[in-house]
């Protein structure tokens, strides 16, 4: 269940991101629903922990660096969530606006979808297999 739920949040938080950015925040109900999938995938970590974990086959400094990045990441989503659902109502929060954080979230997720690429393809350790749904494992 707690797979599931997580594959389906995380990529609901990937479209939902692109829909915010495109919306440029106009509406109201969008950015409160990013928010709320945003602060609900972040929660599921605190509370259950990270679900990835490295892998087998990445090794020294990637290997140890691997779930401090993950949380850096869930904190960008967190901190861009809070700040939009922040702006959402009417108020802001301190630091940069709601739209930098979630751009910075995209290139972030951009260079992490890059990795995890690489992992699967070079490394061969299945890293996609982990995050996508079971019905399209057969094309991996």
């Amino acid at each position: 269940m707690r797979r599931r739920t997580t594959i389906m949040l995380h990529w609901l938080n990937l479209l939902l991101l692109l829909f915010v950015l495109g919306d440029g925040g106009a509406t109201t109900w969008l950015s409160l629903l990013y928010a709320t999938c945003a602060l609900t995938m972040c929660a599921l970590a605190l509370v259950f922990g990270l679900m990835s974990g490295p892998g087998p086959k990445l090794e020294g400094a990637v290997r140890a660096l691997h779930p401090w990045l993950h949380r850096g990441i869930y904190g960008l989503l967190g901190w861009g969530g809070l700040a939009l659902a922040a702006e959402a109502f009417g108020t802001s929060l301190p630091g940069p606006t709601a739209r930098t954080l979630l751009l910075t979230l995209l290139a972030v997720t951009a260079l992490h979808a890059v990795f995890n690429l690489w992992r699967h393809t070079a490394l061969g350790d299945g890293a996609l297999r982990r995050i996508t749904p079971r019905r399209i494992h057969h094309i991996l």
